[in-house]
């Protein structure tokens, strides 16, 4: 069990990882000043790749189930993301949005019915510590729009990660369906506001085009489906502490490819983050993991039905009794029949 979760963990952990990267590709690799395009492309092309993929659409009450997983996981929370950073330095947005395991802590308390273990509260507290140490500089100031729009989006996050993991999928949706909804809604919902506030840049080159398949087919459609895989199989806050390696993985990569500088004191918030990863896995691997959902069959909208125990057999009626013992007697008569003619 400790050894299953343990890879579920180290394959949702990818996706933040991925999401590290988004800063090197977008300053590398993008058009310059169209953050909301790049959310945009990033979630809508693969979000209509895969829904038209599955071949299905959202049924009954999942139709505004949907709308909101897709609005906290991809559109608002992108929204309230770029606004946190222009508002904000790099470093005390991301010191910001760290508060989301607390959020999901809260909410796992009141919508989950999980209990709160000091362990957990532990983790959060080591984890913010972690990254407000990886992530701080001198420049560090804060602005009221931004704060708001980071707790915002921290909130957001952390509503789609707990709804999520409270409705699950849809019986006979699999999880690249699922994950492409999703995207395909908080794709839709950007989309008007970033043509609006930025329009589309005059000339696209190879490098721009190349960024922006990133974005959009590793950034999101892999990740996000690692992601929502990892929401399926672990604890809400364990999923939510993974996301503590995204300012990590950023950090390293500024380091490998930017000669960005890294101080011992954000060495020291490294080691903070992978504890409190570390101490939140301890804590999720003594919880019993949730069984797996139902396989799917190929090419239908139906689940495989789970194969059934040993029978116990149902105990035999008096009749039944009666009449095979009356069945079993009726030869034995006879042959007494037979035996007393075979002597007269």
């Amino acid at each position: 069990m400790r050894q299953r979760a343990g890879l579920d963990s180290a394959l949702t952990v990818l996706a933040p990882v991925v999401w590290g990267s988004t800063y090197l590709v977008t300053t590398q690799f993008l058009p310059p000043d169209r953050p909301l395009l790049a959310a945009a492309v990033r979630a809508l092309p693969g979000g209509l790749i895969l829904t038209l993929a599955g071949r299905r659409l959202p049924q009954g009450h999942w139709w505004w189930r949907i709308l909101v997983l897709g609005a906290l996981n991809i559109g608002v929370f992108f929204y309230l993301l770029f606004v946190a950073a222009y508002h904000l330095p790099g470093g005390v947005a991301a010191l910001v949005g760290s508060i989301q395991p607390v959020f999901v802590l809260l909410l796992s308390a009141l919508l989950l019915r999980e209990v709160v273990q000091g362990r957990q509260v532990g983790a959060c507290v080591l984890g913010t510590a972690g990254v407000g140490m990886l992530v701080l500089g001198p420049e560090a100031g804060l602005d009221a729009i931004g704060v708001a729009a980071g707790l915002g989006g921290a909130a957001c996050m952390a509503s789609g990660i707990v709804l999520t993991k409270r409705w699950g999928r849809p019986p006979g949706v699999g999880l690249l369906t699922f994950t492409g909804w999703q995207l395909a809604v908080g794709g839709l919902l950007i989309a008007p506001v970033a043509l609006a506030a930025e329009g589309l840049p005059e000339r696209l080159t190879w490098s721009n085009v190349a960024g922006f398949g990133y974005l959009s087919l590793i950034g999101a459609l892999l990740a996000y489906a690692v992601w929502f895989r990892g929401i399926e199989r672990l604890p809400a806050l364990t999923v939510s502490l993974l996301g503590f390696a995204s300012p990590l993985a950023a950090t390293v990569l500024g380091f490998l490819f930017l000669q960005q500088g890294l101080t011992p004191v954000q060495g020291a918030g490294a080691i903070a983050v992978i504890g409190a990863v570390l101490l939140a896995q301890r804590s999720s691997a003594r919880k019993p993991l949730e069984p797996d959902p139902p396989m799917e069959t190929a090419g239908t909208g139906t689940e495989t039905p789970t194969a059934a125990g040993p029978a116990h057999p149902a105990p035999p009626s008096p009749q039944a009794g009666n009449r095979s013992a009356a069945r079993s007697s009726r030869p034995i008569a006879e042959s007494r029949q037979t035996t007393e003619r075979e002597q007269s």
